[in-house]
């Protein structure tokens, strides 16, 4: 999908609406939200209809949304933010338990900044929109970067260090698999917490022939080593390649910056938890 460039919030409080037609889920919500982030105006709504009169009495920094409202599909009503709001971008993070499968067909609109499985949980939730309002660094994650221009390498190894994170760059595939190899060889498994690939690169091997490789020669899940994909095509059918080769999530070209470390950072802390429980079974 496309990737609109938005502003930082410049509000001490942010205002956070939250769409779903359960009652429990919204406050649920609340809850993990306010123990994020210490301080936030919340403004939870069971309906489309109510979500829009809301934005009648006030602009808001962020929403989520179920994609079943009782009275609206979700993305009908992300298309009616989207028109009645043009003099400012609001995200708008669409939370469902399908997430993986709409991701494979394509079929969440342009409308939609990004998107939440929400089998990860409410923890999981606050946390990813908290990667909106307030992002926090990863401090010392490594993060494998697999980029062949050595300039889009530098700049975005400089938009990543900002945040704290150790970059270890690779110019192509095979250079990414060695280190990989190597990381094992010490034991240090997985090594890297993330990997950040483009798909096109020099040599012989593409960003899925590495996604490909991470998951079935060194085997390891998309929790263990979580993996996001920066692409520049448009087609759905080879978005939907990239994700069942192994991407945890993609990243349109061109890259704007917020958007990048929120999902960097978001897929950071959920591998931090799922090793976490591995290495408590």
């Amino acid at each position: 999908m496309n990737t609109p460039s938005f502003k930082i919030f410049d509000t001490a409080t942010p205002r956070i609406m939250v769409v779903d037609g359960s009652k429990v889920v919204r406050k649920m919500i609340e809850g993990v939200l306010r123990q994020e982030l210490s301080s936030i105006e919340f403004i939870g709504c069971e309906t489309a209809e109510e979500a829009k009169a809301a934005l009648q009495s006030g602009s808001v920094n962020l929403v989520t949304m179920a994609l079943r409202l009782p009275d609206m599909d979700g993305l009908e009503l992300a298309k009616y933010i989207r028109e009645h709001t043009p003099q400012a971008y609001i995200p708008i993070i669409v939370v469902s338990g399908d997430v993986q499968e709409r991701l494979e067909t394509r079929s969440i609109t342009d409308d939609v900044t990004d998107y939440f499985d929400k089998s990860l949980g409410f923890s999981a939730l606050a946390s990813f929109i908290k990667g909106y309002v307030a992002p926090e660094s990863e401090a010392g994650c490594e993060v494998l970067y697999v980029e062949d221009s050595r300039v889009v390498a530098m700049a975005t190894r400089r938009m990543l260090e900002k945040h704290g994170l150790k970059v270890i760059h690779a110019t192509c595939v095979e250079d990414a698999v060695a280190h990989l190899e190597t990381m094992m060889a010490q034991g240090r498994i997985p090594g890297p917490d993330i990997v950040l690939t483009d798909v096109y690169l020099k040599g012989d091997l593409t960003g899925k022939d590495l996604l490909q490789s991470i998951r079935n020669t060194f085997g390891y899940p998309k929790g263990l080593l979580p993996a996001l994909v920066m692409t520049g095509d448009a087609n759905l059918a080879n978005q939907t390649d990239l994700l069942r080769a192994g991407a945890n999530d993609l990243v349109q070209k061109p890259i704007e910056e917020r958007l990048l470390v929120t999902k960097l950072l978001f897929q950071l802390r959920v591998g931090r938890q799922m090793r976490a429980k591995l290495q408590n079974q």
